[in-house]
């Protein structure tokens, strides 16, 4: 049987504009691996949106798995910049294989 252990997925839906500090934001919490993915369209309290380059609206989704205690700590950071530059932040459990990559 395969074991697996519980780790953190955090999701962050932020302005491509913003991806670096997202991303420079994960590699100060310790986590060791990210993957940025482009998002097209959503909808949200303001309404519906599109992606949009000449406005640099453009949006992006900053994913990573990372151990509880490295996650809690991403989230600590990122948490002043939710509200004041429209970040959206998820975490939830998630089981893996191979947690050791996962610390």
């Amino acid at each position: 049987m395969i074991e697996t252990v519980t780790r953190k997925r955090i999701e962050i839906l932020t302005d491509k504009a913003l991806q670096k500090r997202v991303t420079d934001a994960v590699d100060r919490a310790g986590i060791t691996g990210w993957t940025v993915l482009p998002v097209s369209s959503g909808k949200g309290r303001e309404g519906v949106w599109r992606e949009e380059s000449v406005m640099g609206t453009d949006k992006v989704f900053v994913l990573t798995i990372a151990a509880e205690e490295k996650a809690m700590a991403l989230a600590e950071e990122l948490a002043p910049m939710l509200t004041s530059l429209g970040f959206i932040l998820s975490m939830w459990d998630v089981q893996v294989i191979r947690g050791e990559r996962f610390d």
